[in-house]
């Protein structure tokens, strides 16, 4: 297919244009000219600063999380590199303190989008949490040398990165990789493996996406796997240091899920118009940061998305029970003493009601002091993970399972 290669001539042809737009806009807002009150050059300027926006990146956004304030204090942070594989780091953000806190990996998802995504929920639990996240790396910068990355890879890295953190960690997993996560845990508690999570938080993932299904799903159902491999798989152009793996772009799912709700994007961009001309740049500066953030897209090993695919979305293959990872059938019945929190978004239309909850169901060996279950009201997918109703409603349930079982005895 030479899908790939068109998006990457279009994109090499309109980046002088966009270039230009973004280093015009602060000029025609009047940096040392006196423009700025001049609702001609404001306009000409709004006009630059969505142009210049309206651009994919493909290169992870920096976390900018340089401190945090805890105990009343205010902390430096800085990014350590704690294990790096082909495919991902395990990233540490590390505090400038010696007080000993629960250690928290977050399991972000390989799903277009880089670990950033979780920037606001690695940032809310640092205070009082050593955190670690995985940084999947963009599969079109992964030599072929490196092999294949599906579904096995995936649950192994979660297991690898766990084993390098050592015991009594804990595991948060956002979205798409709760399903993952879920295999990775009941794998080592098969195992008696020392690494094995004191607790699991599954945060709206698709563990049985047979429950209300949403539009995503619907998606997923609605072609065989053939089709997905014919029309969405791609060879990474000669030019990257991929060249020649196999990827379902992040290009791709970034059109999907914006025409999800396109007309909600055409408003943002019109209401970013707006208030750049009207001078309300702290709103636009907010539009600005999301859109930044939004349009940084990873491409994902064709691998991994097929298999996520078949195995997720169309067989329900571990809410069926005949979830294969390395050969081997995975049980959640096997984790009898990693607490489970599952939480949920009311008006979740990615993964909706009922699809995490039923992780409580699958880990029946828990006992009932093990469960937590909670549903944010009003909240959709991002809502859950970042935001006001992340920081205040829903970290508190997470942290209140963490520290306890972060005490308890094996």
């Amino acid at each position: 297919m030479m899908m790939y290669q068109a998006y990457q001539s279009h994109s090499d042809l309109t980046l002088p244009m966009k270039e230009w737009a973004r280093r015009m806009a602060p000029l025609l807002h009047g940096a040392g000219f006196g423009f700025r009150q001049w609702a001609l050059m404001r306009g000409a300027a709004a006009a630059c600063e969505v142009l210049a926006l309206a651009r994919i990146t493909h290169h992870r956004p920096p976390f900018r999380i340089d401190s945090i304030q805890a105990a009343g204090h205010e902390l430096a942070v800085t990014e350590e590199v704690v294990l790096s594989t082909p495919f991902a780091t395990l990233l540490r953000f590390r505090k400038d303190s010696d007080v000993v806190q629960p250690r928290v990996l977050l399991v972000a998802p390989m799903s277009g989008h880089f670990a950033t995504l979780l920037r606001d929920t690695a940032r809310t639990m640092l205070p009082e949490h050593d955190v670690y996240i995985t940084d999947w790396h963009n599969a079109r910068d992964v030599p072929l040398s490196a092999g294949p990355f599906g579904l096995d890879e995936y649950v192994g890295h979660i297991v690898e990165f766990l084993e390098a953190m050592g015991p009594a960690a804990h595991v948060v997993a956002v979205c798409q990789p709760c399903v993952a996560a879920l295999a990775a845990v009941a794998i080592m508690s098969e195992d008696d493996h020392p690494a094995t999570p004191r607790s699991l938080t599954l945060m709206a993932g698709p563990v049985d996406c047979r429950i209300n299904p949403t539009r995503v799903n619907e998606l997923a159902t609605s072609k065989p796997m053939a089709w997905f491999e014919k029309n969405l798989i791609s060879p990474v152009p000669l030019r990257h240091p991929g060249a020649r793996r196999l990827v379902y772009p992040g290009f791709l799912q970034l059109t999907a899920f914006m025409n999800m709700n396109l007309e909600r994007h055409i408003t943002s961009f019109r209401s970013l118009y707006d208030d750049i001309v009207k001078g309300d740049f702290a709103r636009a500066h907010a539009t600005r940061t999301f859109y930044e953030e939004y349009f940084a897209v990873a491409d994902l090993p064709a691998e991994f998305y097929l298999e996520t695919v078949r195995d997720v979305f169309q067989e329900y293959a571990l809410a069926r029970g005949t979830l294969m990872v390395g050969g081997r059938l995975v049980d959640p019945k096997a984790i009898r003493r990693t607490a489970l929190v599952t939480i949920e978004g009311e008006k979740d239309d990615i993964c909706a009601l009922g699809q995490t909850l039923a992780a409580q169901d699958l880990c029946s060996s828990l006992r009932q002091y093990l469960r937590t279950h909670y549903v944010q009201p009003g909240a959709g997918h991002y809502g859950v993970f970042s935001g006001s109703r992340w920081k205040n409603s829903i970290y508190p349930i997470v942290r209140d399972v963490i520290q306890p079982a972060s005490q308890a005895r094996r």
